[in-house]
Protein backbone atom coordinates (compact mmCIF):
# COMPACT_ATOMS: atom_id res chain seq x y z
CA UNK A 1 0.00 0.00 0.00
CA UNK A 2 1.34 3.45 -0.92
CA UNK A 3 1.76 6.41 1.41
CA UNK A 4 -1.47 8.40 1.49
CA UNK A 5 -3.76 5.50 0.60
CA UNK A 6 -6.41 3.95 2.79
CA UNK A 7 -6.61 0.20 3.50
CA UNK A 8 -8.61 -1.48 0.75
CA UNK A 9 -7.70 1.23 -1.76
CA UNK A 10 -6.68 -1.41 -4.30
CA UNK A 11 -10.37 -2.30 -4.71
CA UNK A 12 -11.17 1.25 -5.84
CA UNK A 13 -10.39 3.08 -9.04
CA UNK A 14 -7.48 5.32 -8.13
CA UNK A 15 -7.49 8.01 -6.72
CA UNK A 16 -10.71 7.20 -4.86
CA UNK A 17 -8.67 5.69 -2.02
CA UNK A 18 -6.25 8.60 -1.67
CA UNK A 19 -6.05 9.68 2.00
CA UNK A 20 -5.58 13.44 1.80
CA UNK A 21 -5.51 13.85 5.59
CA UNK A 22 -2.57 11.45 5.73
CA UNK A 23 -0.78 13.38 3.01
CA UNK A 24 -1.24 16.56 5.04
CA UNK A 25 0.14 14.86 8.13
CA UNK A 26 3.21 13.88 6.12
CA UNK A 27 3.82 17.49 5.10
CA UNK A 28 2.20 17.73 1.66
CA UNK A 29 0.40 20.98 1.00
CA UNK A 30 -1.92 21.78 -1.91
CA UNK A 31 -0.90 24.26 -4.57
CA UNK A 32 -3.21 27.24 -4.98
CA UNK A 33 -5.27 27.41 -8.16
CA UNK A 34 -4.06 29.90 -10.74
CA UNK A 35 -6.15 29.01 -13.78
CA UNK A 36 -9.95 29.01 -13.80
CA UNK A 37 -11.73 27.62 -16.84
CA UNK A 38 -15.15 29.25 -16.89
CA UNK A 39 -17.81 27.55 -19.01
CA UNK A 40 -19.67 30.59 -20.24
CA UNK A 41 -21.82 28.50 -22.58
CA UNK A 42 -22.39 24.74 -22.53
CA UNK A 43 -23.44 24.16 -26.15
CA UNK A 44 -21.56 24.33 -29.45
CA UNK A 45 -22.28 25.37 -33.03
CA UNK A 46 -20.03 22.65 -34.46
CA UNK A 47 -20.23 18.85 -34.24
CA UNK A 48 -16.57 17.77 -34.20
CA UNK A 49 -16.52 13.99 -34.14
CA UNK A 50 -13.59 13.74 -31.71
CA UNK A 51 -14.99 16.18 -29.13
CA UNK A 52 -14.58 15.05 -25.51
CA UNK A 53 -17.50 17.25 -24.46
CA UNK A 54 -20.23 15.87 -26.71
CA UNK A 55 -18.96 12.68 -28.32
CA UNK A 56 -17.36 10.78 -25.46
CA UNK A 57 -18.33 9.06 -22.21
CA UNK A 58 -19.59 11.98 -20.12
CA UNK A 59 -22.83 13.55 -21.34
CA UNK A 60 -23.25 15.89 -18.38
CA UNK A 61 -23.50 18.88 -20.71
CA UNK A 62 -27.13 17.91 -21.34
CA UNK A 63 -27.95 18.76 -17.71
CA UNK A 64 -26.22 22.12 -17.71
CA UNK A 65 -27.86 25.51 -18.32
CA UNK A 66 -27.02 26.71 -21.80
CA UNK A 67 -25.50 29.97 -20.56
CA UNK A 68 -23.93 30.93 -17.25
CA UNK A 69 -26.24 33.46 -15.58
CA UNK A 70 -25.01 36.90 -14.52
CA UNK A 71 -25.57 35.91 -10.89
CA UNK A 72 -23.33 32.86 -11.33
CA UNK A 73 -20.73 34.94 -13.20
CA UNK A 74 -20.58 37.34 -10.27
CA UNK A 75 -20.28 34.47 -7.81
CA UNK A 76 -17.43 32.94 -9.80
CA UNK A 77 -15.66 36.29 -9.90
CA UNK A 78 -16.02 36.68 -6.13
CA UNK A 79 -14.66 33.16 -5.51
CA UNK A 80 -11.66 33.75 -7.76
CA UNK A 81 -10.89 36.99 -5.89
CA UNK A 82 -11.36 35.23 -2.55
CA UNK A 83 -8.89 32.52 -3.54
CA UNK A 84 -6.34 34.98 -4.91
CA UNK A 85 -6.52 37.06 -1.74
CA UNK A 86 -6.27 34.07 0.60
CA UNK A 87 -3.15 32.78 -1.16
CA UNK A 88 -1.64 36.19 -1.94
CA UNK A 89 -1.47 35.36 -5.63
CA UNK A 90 0.16 37.96 -7.79
CA UNK A 91 -1.84 36.98 -10.84
CA UNK A 92 -4.49 34.53 -12.02
CA UNK A 93 -5.81 33.44 -15.40
CA UNK A 94 -9.41 32.95 -16.45
CA UNK A 95 -10.21 31.13 -19.68
CA UNK A 96 -13.70 31.63 -21.08
CA UNK A 97 -14.62 28.27 -22.53
CA UNK A 98 -17.49 26.08 -23.66
CA UNK A 99 -18.93 24.41 -25.65
CA UNK A 100 -18.42 27.47 -27.75
CA UNK A 101 -18.15 30.49 -25.42
CA UNK A 102 -19.01 33.05 -28.10
CA UNK A 103 -22.53 31.62 -28.20
CA UNK A 104 -23.05 33.57 -24.97
CA UNK A 105 -23.13 36.74 -27.09
CA UNK A 106 -21.12 39.96 -27.07
CA UNK A 107 -23.01 41.71 -24.27
CA UNK A 108 -23.00 38.73 -21.90
CA UNK A 109 -19.31 38.07 -22.54
CA UNK A 110 -18.56 41.74 -21.87
CA UNK A 111 -20.50 41.47 -18.61
CA UNK A 112 -18.46 38.41 -17.55
CA UNK A 113 -15.09 40.03 -18.26
CA UNK A 114 -16.05 43.24 -16.49
CA UNK A 115 -17.32 41.31 -13.48
CA UNK A 116 -14.05 39.41 -13.23
CA UNK A 117 -11.92 42.52 -13.63
CA UNK A 118 -13.95 44.38 -11.02
CA UNK A 119 -13.67 41.57 -8.49
CA UNK A 120 -9.90 41.17 -8.99
CA UNK A 121 -9.09 44.90 -9.00
CA UNK A 122 -6.59 45.57 -6.23
CA UNK A 123 -6.40 41.86 -5.39
CA UNK A 124 -4.35 40.24 -8.18
CA UNK A 125 -3.43 40.70 -11.79
CA UNK A 126 -5.92 39.07 -14.16
CA UNK A 127 -5.31 37.58 -17.59
CA UNK A 128 -8.49 36.76 -19.49
CA UNK A 129 -8.42 34.43 -22.47
CA UNK A 130 -11.12 32.95 -24.64
CA UNK A 131 -10.80 29.65 -26.52
CA UNK A 132 -13.07 29.58 -29.56
CA UNK A 133 -13.66 27.57 -32.72
CA UNK A 134 -13.48 30.91 -34.53
CA UNK A 135 -16.75 30.65 -36.45
CA UNK A 136 -18.40 33.58 -34.60
CA UNK A 137 -15.28 35.72 -34.39
CA UNK A 138 -16.65 38.89 -35.94
CA UNK A 139 -15.91 42.61 -35.66
CA UNK A 140 -18.24 43.12 -32.69
CA UNK A 141 -16.49 40.46 -30.60
CA UNK A 142 -13.05 41.66 -31.61
CA UNK A 143 -13.83 45.27 -30.71
CA UNK A 144 -15.05 44.13 -27.29
CA UNK A 145 -11.98 41.91 -26.75
CA UNK A 146 -9.72 44.83 -27.69
CA UNK A 147 -11.61 47.11 -25.29
CA UNK A 148 -11.24 44.65 -22.40
CA UNK A 149 -7.83 43.15 -23.28
CA UNK A 150 -8.95 39.57 -23.86
CA UNK A 151 -6.55 37.16 -25.58
CA UNK A 152 -8.08 34.89 -28.23
CA UNK A 153 -7.10 31.29 -28.97
CA UNK A 154 -8.59 29.52 -31.99
CA UNK A 155 -8.91 25.83 -32.82
CA UNK A 156 -7.61 24.93 -36.28
CA UNK A 157 -6.56 21.47 -37.46
CA UNK A 158 -4.33 22.45 -40.37
CA UNK A 159 -5.32 23.01 -44.00
CA UNK A 160 -8.89 22.84 -45.31
CA UNK A 161 -8.86 19.09 -45.93
CA UNK A 162 -7.33 18.26 -42.58
CA UNK A 163 -9.55 20.64 -40.64
CA UNK A 164 -12.82 19.70 -42.29
CA UNK A 165 -12.29 15.98 -41.80
CA UNK A 166 -13.50 16.35 -38.20
CA UNK A 167 -14.50 19.96 -37.45
CA UNK A 168 -17.88 20.18 -39.14
CA UNK A 169 -21.36 21.55 -38.73
CA UNK A 170 -24.17 19.18 -37.75
CA UNK A 171 -25.11 19.10 -41.43
CA UNK A 172 -21.69 17.69 -42.25
CA UNK A 173 -20.45 20.90 -43.87
CA UNK A 174 -16.85 21.75 -43.02
CA UNK A 175 -16.03 24.83 -40.96
CA UNK A 176 -12.61 25.74 -42.40
CA UNK A 177 -13.76 28.68 -44.51
CA UNK A 178 -15.62 30.24 -41.57
CA UNK A 179 -12.71 29.69 -39.19
CA UNK A 180 -10.26 31.11 -41.71
CA UNK A 181 -12.43 34.23 -42.09
CA UNK A 182 -12.46 34.67 -38.31
CA UNK A 183 -8.70 34.22 -38.14
CA UNK A 184 -8.12 36.74 -40.90
CA UNK A 185 -10.12 39.28 -38.91
CA UNK A 186 -8.23 38.41 -35.72
CA UNK A 187 -4.82 38.68 -37.40
CA UNK A 188 -5.55 42.00 -39.08
CA UNK A 189 -3.39 44.90 -37.81
CA UNK A 190 -6.12 46.22 -35.53
CA UNK A 191 -6.49 42.99 -33.56
CA UNK A 192 -3.35 40.90 -34.03
CA UNK A 193 -2.15 41.83 -30.52
CA UNK A 194 -5.09 39.80 -29.17
CA UNK A 195 -4.02 36.60 -30.96
CA UNK A 196 -3.08 34.02 -28.33
CA UNK A 197 -2.39 31.10 -30.64
CA UNK A 198 -3.76 28.02 -32.35
CA UNK A 199 -4.90 24.70 -30.93
CA UNK A 200 -4.53 21.74 -33.29
CA UNK A 201 -5.64 18.16 -32.69
CA UNK A 202 -3.30 15.61 -34.24
CA UNK A 203 -4.79 13.43 -36.99
CA UNK A 204 -2.62 10.65 -38.37
CA UNK A 205 -4.40 10.99 -41.72
CA UNK A 206 -2.90 14.45 -42.16
CA UNK A 207 0.66 15.06 -43.27
CA UNK A 208 2.50 16.59 -40.27
CA UNK A 209 4.51 19.20 -42.15
CA UNK A 210 1.58 20.19 -44.37
CA UNK A 211 -0.45 20.65 -41.19
CA UNK A 212 2.25 22.68 -39.45
CA UNK A 213 2.86 24.94 -42.44
CA UNK A 214 -0.89 25.56 -42.77
CA UNK A 215 -0.91 26.78 -39.17
CA UNK A 216 2.16 28.95 -39.73
CA UNK A 217 0.28 30.77 -42.48
CA UNK A 218 -1.43 32.78 -39.72
CA UNK A 219 1.87 33.53 -37.92
CA UNK A 220 0.55 32.30 -34.56
CA UNK A 221 2.52 33.28 -31.44
CA UNK A 222 1.93 29.76 -30.12
CA UNK A 223 0.72 26.39 -31.39
CA UNK A 224 -0.62 23.68 -29.11
CA UNK A 225 -0.65 20.20 -30.66
CA UNK A 226 -3.14 17.99 -28.83
CA UNK A 227 -3.18 14.21 -28.96
CA UNK A 228 -6.71 12.86 -29.54
CA UNK A 229 -8.35 11.99 -26.24
CA UNK A 230 -8.75 8.39 -25.25
CA UNK A 231 -7.57 5.85 -22.68
CA UNK A 232 -6.86 2.14 -22.23
CA UNK A 233 -10.55 1.26 -22.28
CA UNK A 234 -11.33 3.38 -25.35
CA UNK A 235 -8.02 3.98 -27.15
CA UNK A 236 -7.47 6.84 -29.60
CA UNK A 237 -7.33 6.00 -33.34
CA UNK A 238 -4.52 3.57 -34.08
CA UNK A 239 -3.63 2.76 -30.45
CA UNK A 240 -2.21 1.00 -28.63
CA UNK A 241 0.60 0.65 -31.14
CA UNK A 242 4.19 -0.29 -30.23
CA UNK A 243 5.43 1.61 -33.24
CA UNK A 244 4.76 4.98 -31.56
CA UNK A 245 2.77 6.29 -34.52
CA UNK A 246 1.86 9.59 -32.83
CA UNK A 247 5.43 10.16 -31.71
CA UNK A 248 6.61 9.52 -35.26
CA UNK A 249 3.99 12.00 -36.55
CA UNK A 250 5.23 14.75 -34.23
CA UNK A 251 8.98 14.28 -34.76
CA UNK A 252 9.16 15.81 -38.27
CA UNK A 253 7.43 18.93 -36.94
CA UNK A 254 9.87 19.13 -34.03
CA UNK A 255 12.88 18.73 -36.32
CA UNK A 256 11.59 21.45 -38.65
CA UNK A 257 10.71 23.76 -35.75
CA UNK A 258 13.94 23.21 -33.82
CA UNK A 259 16.14 23.49 -36.88
CA UNK A 260 14.50 26.57 -38.39
CA UNK A 261 16.96 29.46 -38.90
CA UNK A 262 14.61 31.73 -36.97
CA UNK A 263 11.89 31.03 -34.44
CA UNK A 264 8.66 30.48 -36.35
CA UNK A 265 6.36 30.14 -33.35
CA UNK A 266 6.24 28.68 -29.88
CA UNK A 267 5.07 25.03 -29.77
CA UNK A 268 3.95 24.36 -26.23
CA UNK A 269 4.54 20.59 -26.12
CA UNK A 270 8.04 20.80 -27.58
CA UNK A 271 9.03 23.80 -25.52
CA UNK A 272 7.98 22.13 -22.29
CA UNK A 273 9.87 18.93 -23.13
CA UNK A 274 13.01 20.97 -23.85
CA UNK A 275 12.60 22.76 -20.51
CA UNK A 276 12.22 19.46 -18.70
CA UNK A 277 15.22 17.72 -20.31
CA UNK A 278 17.23 20.78 -19.28
CA UNK A 279 16.14 20.30 -15.67
CA UNK A 280 13.50 23.02 -15.45
CA UNK A 281 9.91 22.46 -14.24
CA UNK A 282 6.96 22.07 -16.58
CA UNK A 283 4.35 24.79 -17.02
CA UNK A 284 1.86 22.46 -18.70
CA UNK A 285 -0.51 19.78 -17.42
CA UNK A 286 0.27 17.51 -20.37
CA UNK A 287 3.88 16.77 -19.47
CA UNK A 288 6.10 16.71 -16.38
CA UNK A 289 5.27 16.49 -12.67
CA UNK A 290 4.34 20.07 -11.75
CA UNK A 291 1.13 20.33 -9.70
CA UNK A 292 -2.01 20.92 -11.76
CA UNK A 293 -3.36 24.29 -10.65
CA UNK A 294 -6.54 24.64 -12.68
CA UNK A 295 -10.24 24.10 -12.06
CA UNK A 296 -13.35 24.23 -14.25
CA UNK A 297 -16.55 26.05 -13.30
CA UNK A 298 -19.61 24.84 -15.19
CA UNK A 299 -22.53 27.03 -16.29
CA UNK A 300 -24.49 26.11 -13.15
CA UNK A 301 -21.59 27.12 -10.89
CA UNK A 302 -20.48 23.54 -10.25
CA UNK A 303 -16.77 23.00 -9.71
CA UNK A 304 -15.28 20.29 -11.88
CA UNK A 305 -11.92 18.82 -12.71
CA UNK A 306 -10.32 19.55 -16.06
CA UNK A 307 -12.96 18.75 -18.66
CA UNK A 308 -10.79 16.52 -20.85
CA UNK A 309 -11.54 13.90 -18.18
CA UNK A 310 -14.99 13.64 -19.76
CA UNK A 311 -13.31 11.25 -22.19
CA UNK A 312 -12.82 8.69 -19.39
CA UNK A 313 -16.27 7.87 -18.02
CA UNK A 314 -19.57 9.53 -17.15
CA UNK A 315 -19.08 11.73 -14.09
CA UNK A 316 -15.28 11.66 -14.21
CA UNK A 317 -15.00 15.45 -13.87
CA UNK A 318 -17.65 15.85 -11.19
CA UNK A 319 -17.28 17.13 -7.64
CA UNK A 320 -20.00 17.90 -5.06
CA UNK A 321 -18.89 21.54 -4.92
CA UNK A 322 -20.52 24.70 -6.24
CA UNK A 323 -19.39 28.33 -6.12
CA UNK A 324 -22.63 29.26 -4.34
CA UNK A 325 -21.71 27.07 -1.35
CA UNK A 326 -18.02 26.33 -1.46
CA UNK A 327 -14.66 28.03 -1.71
CA UNK A 328 -12.01 26.93 -4.17
CA UNK A 329 -9.85 25.92 -1.19
CA UNK A 330 -12.37 23.16 -0.46
CA UNK A 331 -11.75 21.70 -3.91
CA UNK A 332 -8.01 21.45 -3.25
CA UNK A 333 -8.60 18.82 -0.57
CA UNK A 334 -10.67 16.47 -2.71
CA UNK A 335 -8.77 13.23 -3.50
CA UNK A 336 -9.35 13.65 -7.25
CA UNK A 337 -7.87 17.17 -7.20
CA UNK A 338 -5.03 16.33 -4.80
CA UNK A 339 -4.03 13.38 -7.00
CA UNK A 340 -2.93 15.82 -9.70
CA UNK A 341 -0.76 17.79 -7.28
CA UNK A 342 1.32 15.08 -5.63
CA UNK A 343 3.86 14.59 -8.39
CA UNK A 344 5.60 11.22 -8.63
CA UNK A 345 3.34 9.75 -5.94
CA UNK A 346 0.59 9.65 -8.57
CA UNK A 347 2.64 7.59 -11.02
CA UNK A 348 2.31 3.88 -11.71
CA UNK A 349 5.16 1.48 -10.87
CA UNK A 350 5.86 1.21 -14.61
CA UNK A 351 6.28 4.98 -14.87
CA UNK A 352 8.42 5.22 -11.74
CA UNK A 353 10.85 2.69 -13.21
CA UNK A 354 11.14 4.61 -16.51
CA UNK A 355 14.22 6.68 -17.33
CA UNK A 356 12.11 9.62 -18.58
CA UNK A 357 9.59 9.67 -15.70
CA UNK A 358 10.60 13.17 -14.57
CA UNK A 359 10.06 14.52 -18.09
CA UNK A 360 7.00 12.56 -19.18
CA UNK A 361 5.29 12.69 -15.80
CA UNK A 362 2.94 9.96 -16.96
CA UNK A 363 1.56 12.11 -19.75
CA UNK A 364 -1.81 13.85 -19.74
CA UNK A 365 -3.86 12.57 -16.80
CA UNK A 366 -7.03 11.53 -18.73
CA UNK A 367 -4.93 9.36 -21.04
CA UNK A 368 -3.85 7.18 -18.08
CA UNK A 369 -7.31 5.87 -17.27
CA UNK A 370 -7.95 2.13 -17.31
CA UNK A 371 -11.43 0.84 -16.33
CA UNK A 372 -11.16 -1.05 -13.06
CA UNK A 373 -7.95 0.51 -11.81
CA UNK A 374 -8.38 4.23 -12.49
CA UNK A 375 -5.66 6.75 -13.29
CA UNK A 376 -2.50 5.19 -11.85
CA UNK A 377 -1.36 3.72 -15.15
CA UNK A 378 1.05 4.71 -17.91
CA UNK A 379 -0.46 6.90 -20.62
CA UNK A 380 -2.14 5.10 -23.49
CA UNK A 381 0.41 7.20 -25.46
CA UNK A 382 3.33 5.73 -23.47
CA UNK A 383 5.28 4.49 -26.52
CA UNK A 384 4.65 7.74 -28.38
CA UNK A 385 5.79 9.94 -25.52
CA UNK A 386 8.90 7.83 -25.02
CA UNK A 387 9.78 8.07 -28.71
CA UNK A 388 9.23 11.83 -28.86
CA UNK A 389 10.95 12.70 -25.58
CA UNK A 390 14.03 10.57 -26.20
CA UNK A 391 14.35 12.06 -29.68
CA UNK A 392 14.18 15.60 -28.31
CA UNK A 393 16.59 14.70 -25.50
CA UNK A 394 19.17 13.42 -28.00
CA UNK A 395 18.87 16.52 -30.19
CA UNK A 396 19.19 18.92 -27.25
CA UNK A 397 22.07 16.93 -25.72
CA UNK A 398 23.96 17.07 -29.02
CA UNK A 399 23.56 20.85 -29.11
CA UNK A 400 24.71 21.19 -25.49
CA UNK A 401 27.79 19.09 -26.30
CA UNK A 402 28.61 21.30 -29.29
CA UNK A 403 28.25 24.43 -27.18
CA UNK A 404 30.50 22.96 -24.50
CA UNK A 405 33.21 22.14 -27.08
CA UNK A 406 32.98 25.65 -28.56
CA UNK A 407 33.25 27.38 -25.18
CA UNK A 408 36.65 28.95 -24.39
CA UNK A 409 38.79 26.91 -22.02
Amino acid sequence: MRVGEEPGADALEWPAGLDVDRLLELGWRPTALRQFIVKLHSRCNLACDYCYMYEMADQGWRRQPRRMSKMTVDRVAARVAEHALAHRLGDVEVILHGGEPLLAGVDHTRYAVRSLRSALAGVAGLTVRVQTNGVLLDEAFLEMFAELDVSVGVSLDGDADGHDRHRRRVSGRGSYDEVRAGLERLTSPAYRHLFGGLLCTVDLANDPLVTYKALLEFAPPMVDFLLPHGHWGAPPPGLPDPGAIYGEWLIPIFDHWYGAPRRETRIRLFGEIVRLVCGRPSRSESIGLSPAAMLVVETNGGMEQVDTLKSAYDGATGTPLNVYRDSFDTALLLPAIAARQIGARALSPTCLACDIAQVCGGGLYPHRYRPGSGFRNPSVYCADLYRLITHIRRVVAADVELLAKAAPA
